[in-house]
């Protein structure tokens, strides 16, 4: 019988990560809710692979450190043996049910500070290229080239529907960044395979550079009434990309019809139509402090942000400092 391996939590934590984030990372990388992530972590040790080859199995160890728990890959026939386990049990204890993590089809990453500062680091592979928001590099080795590109060209960025982005390139070997965006809230990943996301303009981190981004004008009407700026990014392609949000991000499955405030939306899946409408009537848009809404229909994701940008300029208008008149 060919060898086969397990990994397994020991409950003890990556140096520098207390468990709130270890468990958010551990919930992030394997796709699940924070909640089952805590209940799946209640009791050590868990068991989070069994059956797999000892490849597969140093890969889980690898992605699970890196998100904050410290992990044990065990031989299960040196078990049986050691312990005297019955050949009728071997991959009968309880085992948590997780998919293979998402960043295993892409490249290494971290995030930190997660919901309130999150912080990016990006392992960039020898002679691969990363595309960063403009002045969002924090940290970076020495070795490591830049040019700024402007995506979308001159004519669009007089009209402000341009992008400004940083591509760095591992030219002279693999090198790692660290990128803080300037919103102060939620990071998290997506792998494209494919797929299309559009986010709202500030919304975009980092990405590969087979994920193509293109800006979308969304109508003079649209553009004016959601509040944000004139168009939104196209995001599509097959690679990683990150993007980050004001406050928490929160991920939301679109059955049929959904209504999300303007200022809240952070990215949503394509093959949805969406429109902007109001909340009630004239009166209620100047008394009531609601506004205009998005109405999407459909079957997709949506992700919001838990904090409105505006809503909070509105709050803090009310304490800046006034001058006296005499």
């Amino acid at each position: 019988m060919e060898n086969q391996f397990q990994v397994q939590l020991t409950g003890q934590l990556t140096a520098g990560i207390d468990f709130a984030t270890a468990t958010a990372n551990f919930a992030q990388l394997f796709k699940i809710s924070e909640e089952k992530a805590q209940q799946m972590l209640a009791n050590f040790p868990v068991t989070v692979k069994n059956n797999v080859d000892e490849a597969t199995a140093l890969k889980f160890k690898a992605a699970i450190e890196k998100a904050g728990f410290l992990c044990e890959v065990k031989s299960i026939m040196e078990s049986v043996a050691s312990e005297n386990i019955p050949l009728s049990n071997i991959g009968s204890a309880p085992v948590v049910a997780v998919e293979q993590p998402e960043k295993f089809r892409g490249w290494e990453y971290k995030i930190e500070g997660r919901p309130d500062y999150s912080f990016l680091t990006v392992q960039i592979p020898a002679n691969e290229t990363l595309k960063v928001e403009a002045s969002a590099m924090a940290t970076m080795d020495t070795h490591l080239e830049m040019k700024t590109r402007l995506k979308g060209g001159l004519g669009r960025f007089l009209t402000g529907e341009s992008l400004f982005l940083n591509e760095f390139k591992a030219a002279k070997g693999a090198g790692e960044i660290g990128i803080a965006p300037g919103t102060p809230g939620d990071l998290i990943h997506q792998y494209m395979d494919g797929q299309t996301l559009f986010l709202q303009n500030s919304a975009f981190v980092a990405a590969t550079m087979g994920v193509n981004l293109e800006t979308k004008w969304q109508g003079m009407l649209k553009g004016f009434f959601s509040g944000e700026s004139f168009f939104l990014i196209r995001a599509s392609g097959k690679g990683d990309l990150w993007f980050n949000s004001y406050g928490a991000i929160i991920e939301i499955d679109v059955e049929d019809d959904y209504v999300v405030d303007t200022g809240n939306i952070v990215a949503f899946t394509d093959g949805m139509d969406y429109e902007i409408t109001r909340v009630g009537g004239y009166k209620s848009l100047f008394f009531s402090g609601e506004g205009f809404v998005c109405r999407f229909r459909g079957k997709g994701k949506v992700w919001i942000q838990t904090r409105n940008a505006q809503a909070f300029v509105s709050w803090a208008h009310y304490f800046r400092p006034v001058e006296s008149k005499g």
